[in-house]
């Protein structure tokens, strides 16, 4: 052991203490919430779970029962919670779908393409991105609607196939492949299509789950789009119908509670799906920067 790798006195037993302690702080912060939530929809008493919520009370329950996930699933009036999770899922694959493919392939055309004014185009992509979508929402709703396709699947899905932050981080991807590889391509006689698919494609999975994970969460939480673009259950997703159990008169905690939970499995799903190449992903671009 060298005198850098040589602890520094009375710190050998002090330090991993610390670093126990700091990490269940870190852990009980982020996950005491969801456990709280999932406490609360095991209560069958909507004013149990709000009389609990300021003591430990909260934490723990007495009699769980598994009813109010099957009021939820069953309950086919006002609130058809089943439906609206089946358009979140509708919303989510084609979204994901479209997403993957229109992005990639605009990333790939601006790393190996023959484009004037590349840097142009990616700076007016990055300020694209800082503009918030609050501000443009209005314009979008009136070309929505326009086009008639207000309160329908197609108005939540299209508009997000494109985004100037999944193009850039695939570009910066794409842009690190070596010269030769796609110079290879080229001399056995593959054309731009197949390079991209049959070359990048394969060996951009971690930038590819990357981008899945968090455009399936951003479609997963959008709120302000669905609510304005869908005016019936026909095609309102789970953010939207979820806000039906806290009424004007009463608020359903049990089954908002219940719902949520419901919300969430089908993003950790996901992320357990793409965990593998998300966390290379990471780790690759830890290293090269």
């Amino acid at each position: 052991m060298t005198a850098i790798d040589t602890p520094l006195p009375g710190t050998s037993d002090r330090f991993p203490m610390i670093k126990i302690v700091s990490i269940a702080i870190i852990t009980f912060v982020v996950v005491s919430p969801l456990f709280l939530l999932a406490v609360a929809s095991l209560k069958p008493d909507r004013f149990q779970i709000l009389a609990e919520m300021g003591s430990f009370k909260a934490f723990w329950v007495d009699n769980p029962t598994l009813q109010n996930y099957r009021d939820i699933l069953t309950f086919s009036g006002n609130q058809p919670f089943a439906r609206y999770l089946t358009n979140s899922m509708i919303v989510l694959v084609f979204t994901l779908a479209g997403g993957m493919a229109f992005n990639s392939m605009a990333a790939f055309v601006l790393a190996w393409g023959r484009i004037p004014g590349r840097a142009i185009i990616l700076t007016a992509m990055i300020g694209l991105y800082i503009v918030p979508q609050e501000s443009i929402v209005l314009s979008l709703l009136n070309i929505v609607n326009s086009v008639g396709l207000a309160d329908s699947f197609s108005a939540q899905i299209l508009p997000f196939w494109a985004s100037p932050l999944y193009v850039f981080l695939l570009y910066q991807f794409f842009s690190q492949v070596p010269r030769d590889l796609y110079d290879a391509a080229i001399v056995d006689g593959a054309s731009p299509f197949q390079i991209y698919w049959k070359v990048f494609m394969p060996i951009s999975l971690p930038a590819l789950a990357t981008v899945a994970i968090l455009l399936g969460i951003e479609t997963w939480n959008q709120y302000l789009w669905p609510l304005l673009v869908t005016q019936s259950n026909y095609a309102r997703p789970i953010s939207v119908g979820i806000a039906g159990f806290f009424g004007a008169d009463s608020i359903y905690w049990n089954l908002a509670m219940a719902a949520s939970v419901m919300m969430m499995i089908p993003v950790l799903v996901l992320y357990l799906m793409f965990q593998k190449w998300f966390v290379s992903s990471v780790i690759s671009s830890g290293v090269k920067g």
